[in-house]
């Protein structure tokens, strides 16, 4: 008997109110620091043809994170999962890994920061995720992915 995939609308800080199919319900089983209580997301395109996505609450409205793909900005950036990491989320191969870091977006968007200490780390394959703290790193929680690249913008 196939699967019938079920839809679920909600309401989105960004995109107004919308379906979704709950397959793309993302579970955070012990919430996001400071949102211990938001179990349940789905991570959007923020608007096409740019790298921002949004990371949804699929039950609270205001609780909606902007995110980028850190690899597209810092190219050296690295990520060491711990076991405990991988173990809660099931990993089973590399492939299945994808890394979001949060922005704090500022006007001018030059300014926009990216917290590259805690990425969130989900698992594609089974739709779970977290965000990890990583302690032991030189990384910032303002981090100015943008200005380089607005600098070399002007640079040309």
């Amino acid at each position: 008997m196939d699967e019938v995939s079920e839809t679920m609308n909600i309401e989105t800080k960004y995109q107004g109110n919308i379906e979704i199919d709950e397959q793309r319900v993302i579970t955070f089983a012990k919430g996001i620091p400071a949102f211990e209580d938001e179990t349940s997301f789905v991570l959007l395109p923020f608007e096409e043809n740019t790298p921002f996505f949004v990371l949804q609450s699929t039950k609270t409205v205001e609780v909606a994170f902007v995110v980028v793909n850190p690899f597209d900005f810092v190219p050296n950036y690295q990520v060491k999962l711990p076991d405990s990491t991988i173990d809660e989320l099931g990993i089973q191969k590399q492939e299945e890994v994808a890394t979001f870091v949060m922005l704090t977006v500022r006007e001018p968007f030059a300014g926009t920061t990216a917290n590259l200490q805690a990425p969130v780390i989900i698992n594609a394959a089974k739709q779970k995720g977290k965000q990890l703290l990583m302690s032991d790193t030189h990384y910032q929680t303002k981090h100015a992915i943008f200005k380089e690249v607005a600098a070399a913008k002007e640079g040309k």
